[in-house]
């Protein structure tokens, strides 16, 4: 049997479970393999890749780690292909940006390139559903908070307005992007408390942005809608920067 070969990790930095691991998700591409779909025995693997079973098992191992196979137990058990959430992906991308001391530019900075063109994208795309689930999530902050704890859910249910649009996103790359990056903003600003003070401007200039912006989706003038989120984020990026630094200040201080 030929040794293993991979499109990108058969140099010797990389472990041999890690090149049968790779090696094993080529093949599952080639074959076609979906979601469900039982892979091959351990003996067959063996014998279709040439490693040693020790090899076969750790690689296996690793794909489960990653969230593409899952195994069972018992009958009709055996390992299977798997496809990884999205919740899971967005855990795992996460926790590489952990220790990455992102801020509030950081994330803006992106969010003011890509928002608009989902908005735009969008316009006169969503069936009336969506546009009223859009509706129903801005009269969540339809008044100001009256305390932290409210401000801080205000903050969360106004970010998760852009989860819904992202979550419609016909580029599936593109709306996946922008569901992370508001996911880790919303956790960014629960740990940071950037929700403290409570910010009037910011609650009335992102609810009216975002009304307008549900109008522009209603009627189907892109134009408008990407015009509008470009203001949004540029709006939303002082302000929040403004929290940053109060906050930051406060640290200091203390």
């Amino acid at each position: 049997m030929p040794p293993v070969t991979t499109r990108s990790k058969t140099d010797a930095k990389f472990s041999r479970p890690v090149q049968v691991a790779e090696a094993i998700k080529d093949w599952v591409v080639e074959q076609g393999l979906q979601a469900g779909d039982r892979l091959p025995g351990e003996a067959e693997l063996i014998d279709r890749f040439g490693m040693s079973k020790g090899t076969i098992r750790e690689a296996m191992r690793i794909l489960e780690a990653q969230g593409l196979i899952k195994t069972r137990t018992g009958p009709g058990g055996g390992s299977f292909v798997h496809e990884v959430s999205r919740q899971r992906a967005k855990a795992l991308l996460g926790n590489y940006f952990y220790f990455k001391d992102l801020t509030i530019g950081d994330i803006y900075q992106l969010r003011l390139i890509l928002e608009p063109e989902l908005a735009a994208a969008l316009a006169g795309t969503l069936p009336n559903h969506v546009l009223e689930e859009l509706d129903a999530n801005i009269a969540e902050y339809s008044t100001p908070a009256s305390d932290l704890e409210e401000e801080r859910s205000q903050h969360v249910a106004s970010l998760r307005f852009h989860a819904i649009l992202a979550e419609h996103a016909r580029n599936p790359m593109l709306g996946f992007i922008i569901d992370f990056m508001v996911n880790l903003l919303s956790d960014l600003t629960v740990y940071r408390r950037l929700y403290s003070p409570p910010n009037v401007e910011l609650w009335q200039q992102g609810r009216d942005h975002q009304k307008a912006l549900v109008r522009a989706l209603r009627e189907g003038d892109a134009d408008s809608a990407r015009a509008i989120m470009k203001d949004h984020m540029k709006t939303a990026w002082k302000l929040m920067r403004r929290q940053e630094v109060e906050m930051e200040s406060r640290f200091i201080s203390e």
